[in-house]
């Protein structure tokens, strides 16, 4: 048992907490989530890839609450029959036909409007911009107002929030997931978007509730996967270096950042059974949270765990997009982008530097709270 964590210890000391409660036990309970803890990558697959032991299928599951049942929050035949509709339009080859040439295009642009600044703060005038970019084009919705749309999501995920902590949801929420609903129905009705096809097979609900759980990757995971490669390379200066001198590695910076800190740090199944797990008896009914971000600093598996190495040989083994039968759909058109900025930036920001210390926090997501920079803006 671990009572003496605080969920203010896994926010402001994550890995560090992590890395102590691994050398524990490979599995434990906490107190402060108020359920078990996997800190150990082989276990950690063998739950993700589990659905029958360990199930996202369980009424406390928050976003379900607020979105309804999606591919998220189901399992068995009825989580297939929700992903199965949008599996074709995120595979690799579907992502490069569809997104190849739009996606750098954003990105170019939006570096392109804040380099005669000299100064920015890349999460929230990048990261996130670009993010919303991208998911609304996946989605058909690249005609809304990217503030609208925002203003929708941040409402969404505040409701979700709102359940988590047993808070009634604001109206506004409400209010907002039907707005939500009603721009999804003209976007299904596209040939061109990835809903349509959904919407031959599945309900109008099912279809929002799939759409609203994209949208909450989209922005927020691929926001913080952005804002945490840029991160690590700033802080890494001599990196930055390598890097912006050969563009092939551009890919595997991209991949030891999602290893070093996963922009989703945890996936959240409930065990369906009485189940023993390296050692811990855990019961029906129990919540088991996977840490994505310990099970990416295993030591048994990757040296030197808390250190940024990008001719690190094994990073691609990381498991910061889940794995089994949630493996996230997005993580190709998510690579694609998060490539797409820093390769922006590297072409078009010169003498890029941090103005301010630049630190990661979070128990569920992790990016940085702020990432402000300073560039040369001299000719050549």
């Amino acid at each position: 048992m671990s009572t003496d964590i605080t969920l203010d210890d896994l926010d402001g000391r994550h890995h560090q907490v992590l890395a102590a409660l691994r050398a524990r036990s490979p599995v434990a309970w906490v107190d402060a989530i108020g359920g078990w803890v996997v800190t150990g990558r082989d276990t950690a697959v063998a739950v993700m890839r589990d659905a029958a032991t360990f199930t996202v299928d369980d009424p406390r599951f928050s976003t379900a609450q607020v979105v309804g049942p999606s591919m998220l929050s189901l399992d068995g035949a009825e989580h297939q029959r929700h992903r199965e509709p949008f599996a074709a339009a995120y595979r690799p080859s579907e992502v490069m036909r569809r997104h190849a040439d739009d996606v750098p295009e954003v990105a170019r642009r939006l570096v392109a409007e804040l380099a005669p600044r000299g100064e920015a703060e890349l999460r929230r005038d990048l990261a996130g911009p670009l993010a919303v970019a991208v998911v609304a084009r996946s989605l058909g919705l690249e005609r809304l107002d990217p503030l609208q749309l925002l203003g929708w999501y941040d409402r969404i995920v505040a409701a979700v929030a709102d359940v988590s902590f047993g808070r009634p949801v604001d109206p506004d929420a409400w209010r907002a997931f039907g707005l939500l609903g009603t721009a999804l129905d003209r976007a299904s009705r596209r040939a061109d978007s990835v809903l349509h096809g959904a919407a031959d097979v599945l309900t109008r609900d099912e279809v929002v509730s799939n759409a609203a759980v994209f949208l909450f990757g989209g922005i927020e995971t691929s926001e913080g996967m952005t804002a945490n490669v840029l991160r690590h390379l700033l802080v890494h200066p001599a990196a930055m270096d390598v890097v912006r001198a050969d563009r092939s590695l551009v890919d595997a910076a991209v991949e030891e950042s999602l290893r070093l800190e996963p922009a989703a740090a945890r996936v959240d199944r409930y065990a369906t059974t009485d189940v023993e797990l390296d050692g811990a008896r855990i019961a029906a009914g129990d919540l088991v949270v996977v840490s994505l971000a310990a099970a990416n600093r295993d030591p048994a598996v990757y040296e030197r765990p808390d250190e940024f190495l990008i001719d690190r040989a094994n990073a691609r083994t990381h498991v910061a997009f889940a794995q089994g039968p949630h493996a996230c759909l997005g993580a190709q058109l998510a690579r694609m982008e998060t490539r797409a900025a820093l390769d922006a930036v590297l072409d078009q920001l010169h003498d890029l530097h941090l103005v301010v210390p630049s630190e990661v926090v979070g128990t569920i997501f992790r990016k940085p709270v702020t990432l402000r920079v300073r560039w040369s803006t001299a000719a050549g």
